[in-house]
């Protein structure tokens, strides 16, 4: 079922016929499931349905002209387009509903999204890049209203890229930058910052960007008035139209219904954005939603008898239907006969996927009866095991759910016996929860053999007459080197162009690297993460920077519900290697202390959290993830630009391991744990106590996700048994999860004389200048006083009360 594209060769009528009618087929089909899927929803077969009913007729336009090595960023309601681009069919459609975890059964995402989230497979079965240009290609839906919108700018910025940047291999991504990104949106979510916002830029760079606005006057239940000024979209955005002067977008208009004024439209939009490179935007109205929003709810409870009876006559599908029988296309009786045997189609795809979807799990109730049958036999609660067996085997659809839950629960009749039944019933949840928990489980991070923890440590070497630098230029010439390696690499953010950063650790590389791999940008973080996925999801290899980590508050969304749940969410088919650069730690006042990370690191997980105490390490940290496939946040010490460090002569080559801490100080009192500017105060303050006879073992952290791989702080522990966790964010935050996973992952709790501590900055944002952050971050005489504490618990006689 796909829709052919060939739509500007000689067709004979015969030939038009054909397509016309193929088009029809799939509109059709899409509708049905459309309708049939809203029934499983509501007969509990299905959690929850959100289609593409009334959208059908403009997605086969728009398919007509996707081509090969195009990309899709799209929303939840495009079931249409993916049928018709031969990337979705009823079986797979009903698949998603249902969650079937079989990723050869439901190929968007193995059960993990609802139904209505598209991808398509990026990666082979090792986590390779396939041929992206021989496929057309979706990246994976999210479910955020104009998420999606900030991933298509650097889908499109990958073109211009690979179109103007020498000497990259563009093998499997590009053939010469002639691919379109196209987007899809709704006309409420237009009313997101996310999409005025990558409006902006995509008309800044010019990029061939073309978006969809599906128009159907309503948001969930709220109508276009509330929604968006003059009730029009396009309307308003007239003011990015290009002209002979200016640059900017072609902005085109079309009613979707419309089904050949949709393919004239669709062709002019391929040609501009292919050929010119330039953004357009296609406002699709007169849309309808003819089962309303989502299973949710009903919209006859919102629209009038009017808005109903228009959209009932000017439906998409019903219309085309009548313009085939208007032209002489195609009967009344021919399409009545062809819709029934669409419907039939449809209700035996429906079949064939619950079939797929229920078998194996019937085969593990049947397993998991048996078992349980034979563990009530040999014991002396046989009569409670058997009420749950019973209770399972009458489950005629049971869930995964049904079957694990039973078997643990039996298996608390039987604690005290001992039995051959209960070791094999033992073993066989083990080896059940092993077995399925991978697959809602896996592929958070890379399981492929390009994983950042498995790029081996490579340590700096130095010349005998080095000198020392500030850390800026360890870190501007290690850029230098990567830039000169590797051609796919690209930096860009605020001030990182034209004056090097802020700091100027890119000093001079945009005049010997060009705009292009170098480049500046406005002030919008949320593109600036989002230009770096969508070109990292096209083999480049970018890093983002944003300016301080406040501003990462403005990006988050996108990189928590985008970027690190990417692989996760297509169950390892798809990646965005992308590096964040950003800067922080111990700035003066309440807008740029820099130190969120323990919000940042409970919304990121996916993405690995890095925190270089120096600049040599912060390179190295660069060099590991270029040579990995996974993304990454890079939080550089704004204090230590200007600190001196020697020059390493391996640059480029020299690597930091993630996930590995470094011993910065031996002790044999106490374990001191930190990282990044706290680090070097943490250092400075244990040469001062070993003034009064406090020899304390300090721990550099370095990777906050992962964290401390090897289990490196537990054995400390166990020499010193002392802890203390010192950190800049607020009490509760990242030395709270440091202090948990050295407890609870690496049970170091077991080896504690003292009670653990953990000592953090003041709950409130840190006031301005050196006294603001004295008496709002931990400083040198905090950490003295509060380790001498817990070293007077131990023994007041030798430290007696301080203060």
């Amino acid at each position: 079922m796909q829709t052919d594209t060939n739509t500007k060769s000689e067709l004979t009528f015969d030939d038009f016929k054909a397509q016309v009618l193929d088009d029809y087929k799939i509109a059709v089909t899409s509708r049905e499931c459309s309708l049939l899927g809203r029934r499983e929803v509501l007969t509990g077969k299905a959690k929850f349905g959100i289609f593409g009913d009334g959208k059908e007729i403009p997605q086969i336009a728009w398919a007509k002209v996707f081509k090969n090595g195009d990309f899709r960023s799209g929303y939840y309601r495009d079931q249409t387009f993916m049928m018709a681009i031969g990337e979705l069919n009823i079986e797979q459609f009903f698949a998603g509903l249902y969650a079937n975890i079989d990723i050869s059964h439901e190929p968007m995402s193995g059960g993990r999204q609802m139904g209505g989230h598209f991808g398509t497979h990026s990666l082979d079965e090792n986590g390779y890049w396939k041929n992206l240009t021989k496929q057309k290609n979706s990246s994976a839906d999210i479910s955020p209203t104009a998420g999606q919108m900030p991933r298509l700018l650097g889908l499109a910025q990958a073109s211009k890229i690979y179109r103007n940047v020498k000497g990259i291999d563009t093998t499997n991504f590009s053939n010469q930058g002639n691919e379109i990104a196209w987007g899809t949106i709704g006309n409420a979510s237009t009313s997101e910052g996310l999409f005025f916002e990558t409006i902006n830029a995509a008309g800044v760079l010019q990029v061939p960007m073309v978006i969809n606005i599906w128009d159907d006057e309503y948001g969930i239940s709220v109508h276009a008035k509330h929604q968006t000024t003059k009730e029009n979209i396009s309307e308003i955005l007239k003011g990015f139209q290009r002209d002979k002067d200016q640059k900017g977008y072609e902005i085109l208009k079309v009613k979707g219904w419309d089904y050949p004024a949709l393919i004239e439209t669709y062709q002019k939009a391929e040609q501009i954005a292919r050929e010119e490179h330039v953004p357009v935007m296609i406002h699709v109205v007169e849309l309808t939603q003819p089962q309303g929003h989502s299973t949710s709810g009903s919209h006859e409870r919102y629209k009038s008898k009017e808005r109903l009876e228009w959209e009932a006559e000017y439906d998409c599908v019903a219309q085309m239907r009548q313009w085939m029988i208007n032209n002489n296309i195609a009967s009344q009786d021919e399409l009545d006969n062809l819709d029934k045997s669409i419907k039939k189609n449809v209700r035996d795809g429906k079949k064939a996927a619950w079939k797929n979807y229920l078998d194996p799990i019937k085969s593990e109730q049947k397993e998991a009866v048996n078992l349980l049958s034979s563990l009530a036999d040999s014991s002396s609660n046989k009569v409670f095991i058997n009420k749950i067996v019973n209770e399972l085997k009458a489950i005629e659809e049971p869930i995964r759910k049904d079957i694990a839950s039973a078997v643990r629960k039996s298996l608390r009749y039987v604690i005290s016996e001992t039995s051959e039944a209960k070791n094999t019933t033992l073993d066989w949840i083990a080896s059940y929860l092993a077995k399925i928990q991978p697959e809602y489980s896996s592929y958070l991070h890379s399981q492929s053999d390009k994983a950042a923890h498995l790029i081996e440590e490579v340590i700096p070497t130095y010349d005998s007459d080095t000198e020392d630098v500030d850390g800026r230029v360890v870190l501007r010439d290690n850029f230098d080197a990567i830039f000169s390696n590797y051609p796919e690499t690209l930096v860009f953010g605020e001030d990182s162009g034209n004056i090097g950063d802020v700091n100027q650790g890119l000093e001079g590389l945009q005049e010997k690297y060009g705009d292009l791999r170098v480049a500046d940008v406005g002030i919008r973080e949320a593109t600036i993460i989002g230009q770096g996925i969508g070109m990292a999801m096209r083999g480049l290899r970018p890093i983002a920077e944003i300016q301080y980590l406040d501003y990462m508050l403005y990006a988050l969304q996108i990189i928590s519900d985008d970027l690190a749940t990417l692989q996760y969410r297509t169950k390892g088919k798809q990646k965005a290697p992308l590096i964040v650069r950003t800067r922080g730690h111990r700035l003066e006042g309440i807008w740029h202390s820099g130190s969120q990370l323990g919000g940042i690191i409970h919304l990121v997980r996916g993405i690995h959290v890095l925190v270089p105490r120096n600049m040599t390490k912060a390179a190295g940290f660069y060099n590991t993830l270029l040579e990995s496939d996974e993304p990454a946040l890079i939080v550089e010490c704004l204090n230590g630009y200007r600190l001196k460090e020697k020059m390493p002569n391996n640059l480029g080559k020299f690597k930091t391991p993630i996930g590995v801490v470094e011993t910065v100080k031996e002790g044999t009192d106490i374990t001191l744990v930190s990282y990044g500017s706290t680090l070097r105060i943490v250092e400075q303050t244990a040469k001062e106590l070993l003034e009064v006879g406090i020899d304390a073992e300090v721990i550099d952290v370095q990777s906050l996700l992962p964290f401390d791989l090897n289990h490196d702080i537990v054995k400390s522990v166990a020499k010193t048994n002392r802890l203390m966790i010192i950190d800049e964010d607020v009490p509760g935050g990242a030395s709270a999860y440091i202090l948990d996973q050295i407890l609870n992952t690496q049970n170091a709790y077991q080896y504690l004389d003292s009670q653990p501590k953990t000592l953090a900055a003041k709950p409130h944002r840190p006031a301005y200048g050196t006294d603001g952050d004295y008496f709002s971050k931990p400083s040198s005489e905090d950490i003295f006083e509060a380790v001498y504490n817990v070293m007077h618990e131990v023994n007041p006689n030798d430290f007696p009360k301080l203060r």
